[in-house]
């Protein structure tokens, strides 16, 4: 099959990614075969690429917002089915064994394996997922639609829930997004449906910004800007610590800061100011598939669609080249279907 592998980590505008031929693989027990038809260009792919990530083997195939038709199915796998469409995450496989794995919380799994981190992923005509790590899709959506909800969507659901604010209703309520990629404008959609107002910052003025009013933000700013009124939360998608002062500034008493990315720049020194008045700091790691059955099921009775921007496989270096650059707004997803 055709792949495009990464060897040695360097920095995209370097061209990393090798486009080859390596053997398919084959489905072992509990495991299935997926033909991949999209998989989304995360902003942790790029950490992967770029060596921000620690190794965790090479050469590697990165990608973990598989959407594939399942090909071929492993002993003891009665679903998903040959011929049905699923999606692959990030989380790839637990333990499912340890206290963190059996009381809800497998996010935390410290033996987990991750998509196209330390197993390949989907940037290949084919991959191999475990059968209970794998979700039904929604046939009405395209494969490429599909594809950022796999990652960007089931993390941008987690850390709306993480703000507190879902468990009160959304309704008058106002969220901060801070990066404006693809987790933040599925989640900025979420948001909107369930009534809160949110207000965008980011530091593209142009293709982020402009997608951030159409897509219904009460307010658009750069990154550093201070929102017009106080928030109730706000999540950072942005890898940059130095937002985190700001953020927080901008949130009322009692507001909840989540972080949002799975590495960031250092954060400067906090005055006590910033975090006085039960103000909360949180991050997010990684995501449970309770997570992505609930984001999924919502985002079907939502009608969420990521606005995507397509790349064929031989392109993959200049997706996350041009995610690098903000030069996409809403999400990068390479079609599997797609002419060279």
């Amino acid at each position: 099959m055709w792949a495009a592998r990464l060897h040695q980590p360097s920095r995209a505008s370097s061209q990393p990614l090798v486009i080859e031929r390596v053997p398919t693989p084959s489905p072992g027990k509990d495991e299935v075969l997926l033909r991949v038809l999209a998989c989304g260009v995360c902003r942790t792919d790029l950490h992967v690429v770029e060596g921000d990530l620690r190794n965790r083997g090479r050469p590697r195939i990165p990608g973990h917002q598989i959407v594939g038709e399942v090909i071929a199915v492993g002993d003891g796998v009665d679903e998903p089915k040959v011929g049905r469409m699923a999606g692959v995450a990030w989380l790839h496989r637990t333990c499912q064994a340890c206290a963190y794995c059996t009381d809800g919380r497998e996010n935390l799994c410290d033996r987990s394996e991750f998509t196209g981190w330390s197993v390949d992923g989907g940037f290949a005509e084919f991959v191999v997922a475990p059968a209970a790590f794998t979700y039904a899709l929604d046939s009405t959506l395209s494969p490429t639609a599909a594809a950022p909800l796999m990652c960007a969507g089931i993390i941008g659901y987690r850390a709306l829930r993480l703000t507190g604010l879902a468990e009160s209703g959304l309704a008058g309520k106002r969220l901060g997004i801070y990066g404006f990629g693809a987790a933040g404008h599925i989640t900025l959609q979420i948001a909107r449906k369930r009534g809160a107002e949110v207000y965008v910052a980011t530091r593209d003025r142009s293709r982020h910004q402009r997608l951030a009013t159409e897509l219904g933000a009460a307010w658009v700013g750069g990154a550093t800007d201070s929102p017009p009124e106080g928030l109730d939360a706000a999540i950072i998608f942005a890898p940059a610590g130095e937002l985190v002062p700001g953020a927080l500034e901008a949130l009322k008493p009692g507001g909840v800061l989540v972080l949002g990315g799975i590495t960031m720049s250092p954060i400067p020194t906090l005055d006590y100011s910033l975090i006085y008045h039960e103000k909360v700091i949180r991050s997010v790691t990684n995501n449970t598939r309770q997570d992505g059955r609930e984001f999924l099921a919502e985002a079907s009775r939502l009608a969420i669609e990521p606005h995507t921007r397509c790349y064929s496989l031989r392109q993959a270096n200049e997706a996350l080249a041009d995610l690098k650059d903000d030069a996409i707004a809403g999400a990068a997803v390479i079609d599997m279907t797609a002419a060279s």
